[in-house]
């Protein structure tokens, strides 16, 4: 397929390559700096472009692959003169219907990944997450997804956004607690990675048994003396202290319900 990119960040540049290796063409990439446009556009070809309108009028997909934060104000933008074209975009939260009433043909292509732009990630793996508004623009999404990857299920916008959410907990609020962690090890002269053999090995019992099951700590059993030392010795970071206590009495609370 021939194939116009908007964006040229980390999910757009990782989507580029994978593409281009799956054997489609991109054939423009797009982005609001020529400098980041040109950047990904001489890895994996194509014109770079920094304005809509110097965007090809005619590719087999568009794929805008930029911030949620932007989203409303890129659509109209690009599908201005290509109402036939079909777009998609790549965003967990954001629904489908944004395309309506600029565009005849398009849906979502949600591959539910965290990215970086210096570490490639298998997309073989990674479950792909499309809709579309008709079976012209599900045949021509189902196509990308079906070249990079078998993990593909159809999922309605309000579904989506449940499973981002989910995603949200599992990822995003999953780092940060390593970010604190980090951060009390580091006031101690410790380095983060003596955790990463205990993190390594609660991701892959996850693998295994469900989340409730591999769950562990004092927080489980409700040991009120280790809990009650651990809080005191957050005294100096109040915020940090309303997190540790909010999980643990959750912790608790779902270890009781599951017994």
């Amino acid at each position: 397929m021939r194939i116009v990119l908007i964006g040229a960040g980390r999910l757009a540049t990782n989507l580029g390559q994978t593409l281009l290796g799956a054997g489609h063409e991109i054939v423009c990439v797009n982005s609001r700096t020529m400098a980041s446009a040109k950047a990904l556009a001489d890895k994996i070809g194509g014109c770079a472009v920094d304005r809509a309108e110097d965007i090809p009028m005619e590719a087999d997909a568009y794929i805008i692959a930029v911030k949620d934060s932007v989203l409303a104000d890129v659509i109209p933008a690009v599908t201005r003169g290509r109402e036939n074209q079909v777009f998609m975009h790549t965003a967990g939260s954001m629904p489908m219907s944004m395309f309506q009433g600029m565009a005849h043909h398009y849906g979502v292509f949600y591959p539910m990944q965290s990215f970086s732009k210096e570490r490639p990630v298998d997309f073989a793996v990674i479950p792909t997450f499309i809709e579309a508004n008709d079976e012209k623009a599900m045949q021509t999404i189902r196509h990308l997804a079906e070249s990079i990857t078998e993990r593909i299920y159809e999922l309605s916008s309000d579904d989506r956004q449940y499973l981002h959410l989910a995603a949200v907990f599992a990822c995003n609020f999953v780092n940060h607690c390593y970010a604190l962690s980090a951060e009390i090890l580091e006031k101690h002269g410790l380095p983060f990675d003596v955790m990463l053999p205990l993190i390594d090995e609660t991701a892959r019992k996850v693998h295994e048994m469900h989340p409730l099951d591999a769950q562990t700590g004092p927080a489980v059993r409700y040991d009120e003396n280790v809990i009650r030392h651990q809080i005191q010795l957050l005294r100096e970071f109040p915020f940090m202290k309303d997190i540790y206590d909010r999980l643990s009495m959750n912790i608790h609370r779902k270890a009781t319900e599951k017994k």
